[in-house]
């Protein structure tokens, strides 16, 4: 660490994928302890700002706080992530301000475990907190870059969701398994590999009923731009 408590970015192999996969946990573990304490406290869990601020302190003290100095060029800027490529070209790092997590951030960690078991050819490793370029706090993940030929087409996108159990709702407007609510599975987030497969490098992932579709287009970029049908509860 240096003297502005601040660290290089872990190679692959450097302290073991052990170790990143049980950071996930570690923070995981940390905000809902921080949820509970405030539910017990205030009885809401409406602590989004506080888990932020927390972690951001907690990642310190655990020499996961990282220079995005060190997480490569800065690439382009989607609604939830600043994506940066590594020098190397190996990787592909995306700083996430946690949009989607409206109340707490419960729903971020449930979406990169679920998103990590059903693609992990491009799972996301979780590597620690940084600050985005507008000075937010936000984690910062890791995924493998992609070889691809183009994107994949929405025909394409539905079969293999529906491979993998999920069926389409309000006409594409998200998918579901009973379990999973996915979004923004469409072209530009899924790619079509050089080797023939399709990997899903950017989707929103909610438990469903938990009001995933309602934080989804309160606060999506690309939602708010459509005009959505409400469904039929």
């Amino acid at each position: 660490m240096s003297n502005d408590n601040t660290q290089q970015i872990p190679l692959q192999g450097d302290n073991g994928e052990n170790k990143v996969g049980g950071l996930l946990a570690a923070a995981s573990d940390f905000a809902r302890s921080v949820l509970e304490s405030i539910q017990a406290l205030a009885g809401t869990t409406s602590c989004k700002g506080v888990q932020i601020a927390r972690l951001k302190d907690w990642a310190i003290s655990n020499n996961c706080w990282i220079s995005k100095d060190f997480i490569g060029t800065y690439s382009d800027r989607g609604s939830e992530n600043e994506v940066y490529a590594s020098l190397d070209s190996r990787y592909v790092y995306k700083l996430n301000d946690f949009r989607y997590s409206d109340d707490n951030l419960t729903p971020f960690f449930e979406r990169i475990h679920e998103h990590n078991q059903l693609f992990p050819d491009c799972a996301y490793e979780f590597l620690g907190f940084a600050e985005n370029r507008d000075g937010k706090v936000c984690a910062v993940l890791r995924q493998p870059f992609i070889l691809s030929q183009r994107e994949a087409t929405q025909q394409e996108i539905d079969k293999e969701l529906e491979n993998l159990g999920f069926s389409k709702e309000l006409d594409g407007g998200y998918y579901t398994n009973g379990n999973y609510d996915i979004f923004d599975a469409v072209p530009n987030n899924v790619l079509m590999g050089d080797d023939g497969h399709l990997y899903f490098i950017d989707t929103i992932i909610f438990k469903s009923g938990t009001g995933g579709y309602d934080t989804y287009h309160s606060l999506s970029p690309r939602a708010n731009s459509l005009i959505i049908r409400t469904p039929q509860r």
